[in-house]
């Protein structure tokens, strides 16, 4: 699988607890030369069979969850995203939760409870195409919809002040170290997109027939608030990335990178863990080696008797 030492540069895209984040700083195109697309198609092939055996380990041991967030300014490549890379992934043991706006029955629980329901189980990839952090970043450009939750000491808008994105960081930081004290490994990715790819991805969906459906005027509307997005991951990528639960900022505009890059911070992490498919006991051991003589076995009759030889036949002169 690709190799930090080789052409993904995962320590670059790491963000460090405690880091204050700029997105001007992080690069939205990649800026090597040893890649083209040819090539990093072929090196996703080769990684995706890597994952899928890693998969298989994982489901295996039945000892961790692992959750992967993707986040991204609207036509960023997250469908994409999830359909390139997680297409080895035995899909038993993988599943994709796409959220919307919250529904009334969601408004009326706290924030995090629809998300809590879709925590992966042991041996289990969950995979979230928006998350719990649109609280975060939606509601920071929208404050308006905060209302929506009817929060006992919200009453108005002008309520919602820096200490309470401020105290919600601190709530989803809590969470996600429930989650991994728990074992839920967490990966969260954040697609990083320019405002020129993005115009030029949106006009696509619009002039092509064939991607007229992914097209909605509401996109154009969240485009002219780009600052203001900007400004809100800024703040919530340096409030909540930890060494439980990192954020990796992908450059997105060459999906082709995008994707392999994405698919080797998976790798690494997987590795880190050293899963391994269980060890048997020597109990286990016995009852594999009895079963085994017992399959072997099965060349007698169902009547217990042995299956008679063929004789040859004399020809007849």
């Amino acid at each position: 699988m690709i190799s930090e030492k080789e052409v993904i540069k995962l320590r670059k895209m790491k963000v460090k607890p405690g880091k204050k984040v700029n997105l001007k700083d992080y690069p939205t195109d990649y800026e090597g030369k040893s890649l083209n697309k040819q090539i990093a198609e072929e090196l996703l092939e080769e990684g995706r069979k890597h994952l899928t055996l890693v998969q298989d380990k994982l489901y295996a041991q039945n000892r961790y969850g692992v959750l992967i967030i993707f986040q991204a300014m609207d036509a960023a490549g997250k469908d994409s995203a999830v359909k390139h890379i997680m297409s080895g992934f035995n899909p038993l043991g993988v599943k994709v939760h796409s959220f919307k706006s919250p529904s009334k029955n969601e408004l009326d629980h706290n924030y995090l409870w629809r998300h809590f329901a879709t925590i992966p189980a042991r041996g289990e990839i969950a995979i979230h195409n928006r998350s719990h952090y649109e609280n975060v970043l939606v509601t920071r450009v929208h404050p308006e919809y905060i209302l929506r939750e009817n929060l006992p000491e919200i009453k108005s808008a002008d309520k919602i002040t820096d200490k309470f994105w401020e105290k919600r960081f601190r709530q989803i930081v809590d969470f996600e170290k429930t989650l991994s004290q728990n074992g839920t490994i967490i990966l969260k990715f954040f697609l990083h997109l320019s405002k020129k790819e993005q115009k030029k991805r949106l006009l696509e969906r619009i002039t092509d027939p064939s991607k007229n459906w992914k097209f909605e005027f509401g996109d154009l509307v969240e485009r002219g608030h780009w600052d203001e997005y900007q400004h809100a991951y800024e703040e919530a990528i340096s409030a909540t990335s930890k060494k439980n639960a990192p954020w990796f900022i992908i450059p997105a505009d060459d999906k082709w990178y995008a994707r392999l890059a994405i698919a080797a911070v998976i790798y690494r992490q997987f590795e880190d863990l050293h899963i391994d498919y269980p060890e048997v006991t020597a109990e286990q051991s016995a009852d594999l080696e009895k079963a085994r003589i017992q399959l072997m076995a099965e060349e007698l009759r169902p009547n217990g008797q042995k299956k008679k030889k063929k004789s040859k036949s004399t020809p007849v002169e």
